[in-house]
Order: structure tokens, then sequence, then C-alpha cells
């Protein structure tokens, strides 16, 4: 089989496209022809060895899939690793059928990035009806599900931030209140203005460095900034409890991996994002499709903040 196959750690030029051996299930798997493999901010973190979870090579990347059983299932599953290519095993626990009216890029964007907004949103933020929400990167994968579901969840002001204005206009469109520039310079300020001049109740952050800095410093009292990234590859400045003590704030992490096995954490929101997907009520944003040899691009693309909404390796071209 065709595959993208690292044996390096680096950059997106350690991305390479080989032969591989089919894949052999074991008990308990399941072998799919995939159709499409998802590419996450995630991936770059794994092909440099910077992410949570340490890596060994070799290694096919790729933690999403979505394709087809033996038995003609079509399903979307987590991978773990080895999605970026033309089989893939999975765990059947972690593979969920795909409803008719569902593409493959749009099941793609729910099974991480959809999941994380949900998560960030109900498990880790606990939004309140008439809370304030700032969405990072809202014109991203996960933000511009997030800025969905916080209208959907009854948030009272949704707060976007992106990067250009093209971005931020794409933020309004989905349903943010108001778009603001992500620069750090000033954000503290653009955003308790945004907030009304009292600040924030909750702050979707995953750039690290001065943003979450700044976003912890707009959280009105009792607010919550919730960390689910470090994009930046800068870490902020440590947290003090005095800071939080000071005015009733908390940050809390958040790693999509911890939900996968626990009762009623996976398969039941990713079925209500689907079900919400083929009926219009969400619209993931898919923003590009490459082939599975463009996946260096895929991957420098993202990393240079040129891409919107969900990226998508078509493994069949």
């Amino acid at each position: 089989m065709r595959a993208i196959q690292i044996t390096e750690f680096g950059g997106p030029e350690v991305l390479k496209e080989t032969e591989l051996p089919d894949p052999v299930p074991a008990e308990g798997q399941l072998l799919l022809d995939v159709d499409a493999a998802g590419v996450n901010y995630a991936d770059t973190h794994t092909v440099e060895n910077s992410y949570l979870s340490r890596t060994e090579l070799p290694l096919v990347p790729g933690a999403e899939v979505v394709g087809r059983t033996d038995g003609g299932r079509r399903v979307v599953a987590l991978t773990g690793n080895g999605g970026y290519a033309q089989k893939a095993v999975v765990a059947e626990r972690m593979a969920h059928d795909v409803p008719d009216g569902v593409t493959d890029a749009q099941a793609l964007a729910l099974i991480v990035q959809g999941l994380t907004a949900w998560h960030l949103l109900r498990t880790c933020a606990r939004l309140a009806g008439g809370e304030s929400v700032v969405v990072h990167a809202a014109a991203g994968g996960t933000g511009s599900l997030a800025v969905q579901l916080a209208r959907h969840f009854g948030a009272g002001r949704i707060i976007a931030t992106a990067s250009t204005a093209d971005k931020r206009a794409l933020a309004l469109e989905l349903g943010a209140d108001t778009a603001v520039d992500a620069d750090p310079e000033g954000l503290t300020e653009r955003l308790t203005e945004a907030g009304g001049g009292r600040g924030v109740d909750i702050v979707l952050e995953m750039t690290g460095g001065p943003v979450f800095d700044a976003s912890l410093a707009a959280l009105a009292p009792f607010g919550r900034l919730v960390t689910y990234g470090m994009a930046s590859r800068v870490p902020p400045t440590p947290v003090e409890p005095a800071q939080l003590m000071g005015r009733s704030r908390a940050v809390v992490g958040f790693w999509l991996a911890h939900c996968v096995g626990r009762p009623g954490m996976y398969h039941e929101p990713l079925g209500e994002l689907l079900a919400m997907t083929a009926d219009g009520r969400l619209r993931p944003q898919v923003g590009g499709v490459y082939g599975l040899s463009e996946a260096a691009r895929a991957h420098a693309d993202l990393r240079a903040r040129r891409t919107v909404g969900k990226l998508v390796l078509d493994v069949t071209r």
C-alpha cells in the first residue's frame, strides 16, 4: 500500500511517501480501506516528537481515518497513528458509523476537532447559558466548530480571535458576535472590551505563550481558561495559585486521549455531532483536500496558518 512514513523527526520535509505491507488486524481490530485521512495540528507535533505522548520511529502518522470495512460499513475512527495510508487497522471500539448525508471530510472534522470542541465547552468549561466565550483560532478546525457549538449550547456572547480579516469574517459568519485580532499585543484589553468591560467567562486557548497570558488576564471572576494546545511552541508564564484565588479564576487542561474508553465521552457526543451535521445544524468547514503525496505541503500550510477549517488527505490520489 501507499503510505506516508517518517524515519526521522523534524518538520514537513520528513514526511515521505513510500510502499509498505498492508497492516494485519489483530483480535478486536478492523481493517479499513481508507478513503481519506484527517490532518490535525497535533500531527505536526507528533512528526517533530514534541507531542504529549512520545513517538517511536519509523512511524506512519495520522490519528483519524474514514473508510470502509470488508463488509461495506462506512466508518470514521481514531487510529492513534497509521492514518496516512491506503489501509489502516483501527480498534473496533473506536469505529463509528457515518450516517448518510455526512461527507468523508465532514466526518473527519468531527472525530478529533469536533469532539474536542464539544468537550471544551461541555466537560471542561461547563458553559452555562448566557456566559461569554472566547474562541481563539476561530477559523481553524476546532475553533470553527467551537463557535457554532457555543451558539447551540446557549452562550450569551461569542468572541472570536483570528489572525486575518478573512478569518475573522468567517468566524462572524459562523455565529460569533464579534471578532478581534489575535495579536497578543493589547489582546487582554481587546478581550475585556469585547466582554463588556467586565472580562470574559470562558476562554478556549491553544496557542500558549503570551496569548495564554493575555487570555488569563482577561478572565472575569469565576472565569475559566481551558488550554488544549501550544501551537506557538512557546510556554506561557507559570500560573501562581494566588493569581487564581485573587479573582476566583480557573485554568483547566484538556487532552482528547483521556476521553477514550470512558463511558459517555466518545460515541455519544460523536453521534450528536454527526446528527447535527446531517440535518444542517452544524457546518464543519473543509479548508483543503490534498493528495496523499502532498502531506508535507498540508503540514507546511497548517503550520504557516494559511488554512481554515479541516484539512484532509485524499489517499485515493
